[in-house]
């Protein structure tokens, strides 16, 4: 079993409070939950308004598969036309280690 997160860090746009920061950021989580089927959740950041920190986790029997989906997960959140994306941060486990 291959466990994947991924870590991004996220400079929005055109928002000036937190309020509206939620109203970008929950659609982005939604869609990566819905589109993907992963854990994903604001893990950062959180008292700041024009930026964020998404965490993304898969769980898979074959490494490739995990990659391949935070792969995808990475190009949606980066394709958004609101945000920037800034960092990345993506790590691999096996039940191995």
């Amino acid at each position: 079993m291959f466990t994947g997160t991924l870590v991004l860090d996220l400079l929005l746009g055109d928002v000036h409070s937190l309020k509206g920061k939620r109203a970008v950021v929950r659609p982005i989580l939604a869609e990566l939950r819905r589109r993907y089927a992963v854990s994903a959740a604001e893990v950062g950041d959180t008292g700041l308004h024009r930026r964020t920190q998404l965490g993304v986790a898969v769980v898979a029997g074959e490494a490739g598969h995990v990659g391949e989906v935070l792969e995808d997960c990475e190009r949606f959140v980066a394709g958004r036309p609101e945000i920037e994306l800034l960092s990345v941060q993506r790590r691999l486990h096996s039940s191995q280690d």
